[in-house]
């Protein structure tokens, strides 16, 4: 009886499925429910012959047609007995208006490159879904997770809706914490600093590093491996970078999971070539490290780049320098080896340049040490792409290498442009100025061709300055700066001298680099300074020189630079010498000489010793004595423990300071962390020396004067505050003269908004 009804319920299927897979016959077909779409179109889809038997699979395939044209919410196929297909549409609305509502911090413009809908085209709920989701891209690459969208129509007449995303932004996802796991070298306040994004705080408000971007975490990695490939960690690596997103979608926790791996000494140093005319002797001075020294991945890199570009200079366009790094786990050795080799005879067919919106192709284009038709070289290219990112006008540099032909490659180069101009707007104290206001507008690219140009304004108790300046990086087309200065500048120093100094002049300034830390810069200056206000009981030196004199002052100075940072150096030195003479027209006659030393170690990353040493000698000729605006002085901002102009010759009677002719000042300074690095107060302890000479034409029965050393010593710390750089010292003299003007306490404070 079972078996029976399996074979009924069996039979009675395949009878099913036969009548449901039959022909139809189609008489005529009936399109119901249409509003904006002619009969014929849907017709012209469908396909279905009238007066014909056509398939169940030939009815679903013009079904899913119909649905695929976009047209329509709905389609109903339905055959009568009488082989009527009567077709039942429900029309898709047309957007008649699409607009963005709630978006303050996304523009329009930005929105609407990124959706599909436009207005006139047939809404469709899949689309919009995915325009919700590319709309939530845009606020989250912006930093604003916790943003929301919601798509609502607003229906009109002929079936037309208004499509309007309503848009809460939502607050930025600031990081609230920042981990590093794994570090034991360095503290994590250590990599904290070396990192884009930081952790929020209050004196933050100005500042987008708070905000989590993944592509500033990602170039975060990149920032650790740097710090630790300079300072010897050949193995170093960022293990993971993960962010975690809070459950109310407002903040972030970042953690760095970090091996830093062993720390490596330079063991030895070879030069080997596979290119039988290369002489490597000299390419060993051309190797930017020493036996000995902690292992420096930016030096190899420079190292390579050297020893390409000179055997580029003897003919050699086709090689590749390649380091060769061995190292020793055990012993914390590397050998380090330098291997040329012939290279592909590639040349460089094009060099394309995209994303520059504002900035001139020439501006990017002058950076690269190699140029269309050359030898493709790794090194050149390397060093082109850091001379782009060093311009500081973009936050993205990419450099892509395409093969074009067998022995051809195109350069692509993908840049992503940033803000280069800057508005400031300063208050601050100084002990040695008082009060302070300063403001100025800079532009680093103006018109987007690399030019700098600036006015700043700057007004305190004792100082108004008033300076212009305009910089074209690249004069006649030639690695070749050249600028212009005009200057005010008025003084106060009725305390230190009982009379004011103004300056109004102008300057031409040429400058050019022979290597990357040789530069040399030339000028003209043309000035008048006044001196004006003296007081009646004022020093008769002064009195004698009140009223007008003009400057006429051709001058250089020569730069040798191998610091580590400009900003914040912690190895290597600077040195600079110049000169100036005066009296190519003019009614003053001078030759000026000035040296400047400064010299930089650090030890554990932690203690930076700096020494330092300035000189400086003026004098007359032409039987012309040297005028006291040109003088120098030592107090105050320099030789900390001394007042304004605090040593040096001084007038018995009235105690008015009278400058020097000639000036040393020299010391030692150790900068140290004092926990608090994060906020970027570190702490220092210094020892100053000068010593100022005696001015000519001065009597020295009328004043009082020693060249002796003046010495002080004292602590104090630097705050990099956002608001600017705030400096508090504290000194004491060790050795000085009764009639020296001291000072204990030195502040200056300058705000940024």
């Amino acid at each position: 009886m079972k078996n029976i009804s399996v074979f009924a319920l069996a039979f009675t299927m395949m009878t099913s499925m036969n009548a449901y897979a039959a022909d139809v016959y189609v008489r005529d077909i009936n399109v119901q429910g249409l509003e904006r779409v002619e009969t014929e179109t849907v017709l012209s889809y469908i396909n279905l012959p009238k007066g014909e038997s056509v398939s169940q699979d030939r009815l679903d395939d013009s079904l899913k047609q119909l649905y695929a044209t976009g047209l329509f919410t709905d389609v109903v196929f339905n055959v009568k007995n009488n082989g009527l297909l009567e077709i039942r549409v429900v029309e898709n609305p047309i957007i008649n208006k699409r607009v963005f509502d709630g978006n303050d911090k996304v523009s329009d413009e930005m929105l609407e490159k990124e959706v599909s809908l436009k207005s006139g085209a047939i809404y469709d709920r899949a689309k919009v879904q995915e325009d919700v989701q590319r709309i939530l891209e845009i606020y989250k690459r912006t930093g604003r997770y916790a943003a929301s969208v919601e798509p609502k129509i607003i229906k009109r007449d002929q079936n037309r809706v208004d499509l309007v995303y309503e848009i809460d932004e939502g607050p930025l996802a600031s990081i609230t914490k920042i981990n590093f796991i794994g570090n034991t070298h360095y503290s994590d306040d250590d990599l904290a600093n070396e990192i884009m994004s930081k952790e929020s705080r209050w004196y933050r408000i100005f500042s987008s590093s708070e905000n989590y971007d993944a592509e500033k975490t990602n170039y975060d990695k990149e920032l650790l491996r740097r710090f630790y490939m300079k300072r010897g960690y050949a193995d170093f690596r960022v293990i993971s970078a993960v962010a975690e997103l809070s459950p109310d979608k407002k903040s972030f926790v970042l953690n760095y999971v970090v091996d830093e791996g062993k720390r490596y000494k330079v063991s030895d140093i070879t030069v080997n070539s596979e290119i039988a005319d290369v002489d490597v002797a000299p390419m060993y001075e051309l190797v930017d490290f020493e036996k000995g020294d902690w292992f420096n991945d930016t030096k190899v890199d420079a190292s390579v780049e050297a020893i390409t570009e000179e055997l580029g200079k003897k003919g050699f366009a086709f090689v590749d320098v390649e380091p060769d790094l061995k190292m020793n786990t055990a012993t914390g050795e590397m050998k380090v080896a330098f291997n040329i080799r012939e290279g592909d005879r590639v040349f460089v067919n094009r060099i394309n340049i995209k994303g520059n919106n504002r900035t001139h192709d020439e501006v990017i284009r002058r950076e690269f040490r190699i140029d269309e038709g050359d030898a493709f070289n790794v090194a050149k290219i390397k060093a082109s792409r850091k001379n782009v990112e060093n311009l500081n006008y973009f936050s993205k540099v990419d450099i892509q290498t395409v093969p074009t032909d067998e022995n051809k490659a195109d350069i692509d180069v993908n840049v992503e442009e940033k803000s280069t101009g800057y508005f400031n707007v300063g208050v601050g104290y100084s002990t040695v100025n008082g009060m302070l206001l300063r403001t100025g507008v800079t532009e680093n690219n103006f018109r987007g061709m690399g030019q700098q140009l600036g006015v700043d304004l700057g007004i305190s108790q004792r100082t108004q300055e008033y300076n212009l300046s305009f910089t074209e990086p690249y004069f006649l087309n030639r690695n070749l700066s050249a600028g212009v200065d005009l200057f005010r500048t008025e003084e106060d120093y009725q305390d230190e001298g009982s009379y004011d100094t103004d300056t109004t002049g102008g300057r031409l300034r040429l400058g050019w680099k022979y290597t990357d830390d040789l530069s040399q810069y030339v000028r003209y200056t043309y000035r008048e300074d006044k001196i004006s206000n003296v007081d009646d009981d004022a020093s008769e030196y002064i009195k004698k020189e009140e009223g007008k004199s003009t400057g006429s002052i051709i001058g250089q100075t020569t730069v040798y630079d191998k610091r580590d940072s400009a900003i914040n150096p912690k190895e290597g030195y600077y040195v600079s010498f110049g000169n100036d003479v005066a009296g190519a027209g003019g009614d003053e006659k001078f030759l000026k000489f000035d040296t400047k030393l400064y010299k930089y170690y650090t030890i554990a990353d932690y203690y930076t010793f700096k020494f330092f040493a300035n000189a400086g000698y003026i004098t007359g000729y032409d039987d012309d004595d040297v005028r006291l605006s040109n003088r120098y002085n030592l107090g105050g901002s320099t030789l900390r423990g001394f007042d304004t102009a605090g040593i040096g010759a001084r007038d018995k009677r009235t105690g008015d300071a009278l400058g020097g002719n000639w000036m040393i000042y020299s010391g030692a300074e150790v900068s140290f962390p004092i926990g608090l690095d994060e906020l970027g107060v570190r702490g220092r302890t210094f020892v100053d020396m000068g010593m100022l000479g005696k001015p000519d034409g001065i009597d020295t029965r009328d004043v009082d004067y020693s060249s002796t050393p003046r010495i002080a010593a004292g602590f104090g710390f630097q705050w990099l505050s956002p608001m600017g750089q705030i400096d508090v010292d504290l000194a004491f003299p060790i050795v000085k003269e009764d009639y020296d003007e001291t000072q204990a306490f030195r502040l200056n404070f300058g705000t940024r908004l």
